[in-house]
């Protein structure tokens, strides 16, 4: 295991949440319109805490949901300073909690806290993980020429060059279909 589970956890939910916005993701829309969307999307990834109860916060998610986007590939001192950002801006208290089964880990926002300051606040904690780790390298973009969704490597070698969808397999499809057609005989 590279990071702990909630930071891992964490991490994933970030890239799922960045491939979340429109022209990512295999829908290539705005998966989370409004608040039904966003909550059913919080049942999907186990969030805890208050459910968000007006539509300005669908909004203000959307805006969380950016600045992650950038953090992703931002050099290391711009992650460090928009990860200080983040926590100031939430004005971040860590505590140990345990709940559902997760065993001790981080929250560093009260549980009553809107989404969008819990999702910034919780994508802080996990990049300073990946930060002092020296893990940088492990937070990626698909490698597939027309996707740029997020992903994790978690992979032991960090050999890992594409998203969740199906940008792999019709990379390795074009790859066989390349060396196939190099290996037969010209007509």
């Amino acid at each position: 295991m590279v990071f702990t589970h909630d930071t891992d956890l964490v991490l994933r939910h970030a890239a799922a949440l960045v491939n979340t916005a429109p022209g990512r993701g295999s829908s290539e829309v705005e998966d989370l319109p409004d608040l039904a969307a966003v909550r059913a999307w919080m049942d999907t990834w186990g969030w805890t805490g208050a459910r968000p109860a007006r539509a300005g916060e669908v909004a203000e998610l959307h805006e969380v949901r950016a600045r992650v986007d950038r953090l992703w590939v931002a050099p290391l001192l711009e992650q460090v300073a928009e990860v200080n950002a983040l926590l100031a801006e939430s004005s971040a208290v860590p505590r140990l909690v345990e709940h559902d089964d997760q065993g001790w880990h981080i929250h560093a926002t009260e549980d009553g806290a809107a989404l969008p300051q819990r999702v910034a606040v919780e994508v802080a904690m996990a990049f300073i993980d990946v930060i002092r780790a020296g893990e940088r390298e492990r937070l990626q973009v698909c490698s597939a020429h027309d996707c740029e969704d997020r992903y994790v490597d978690l992979s032991r070698n960090r050999s890992r060059k594409f998203c969740d969808g199906t940008c792999g397999t019709r990379a390795n499809v074009a790859a066989y279909r390349a060396r196939k057609a190099a290996s037969s005989p010209a007509p």
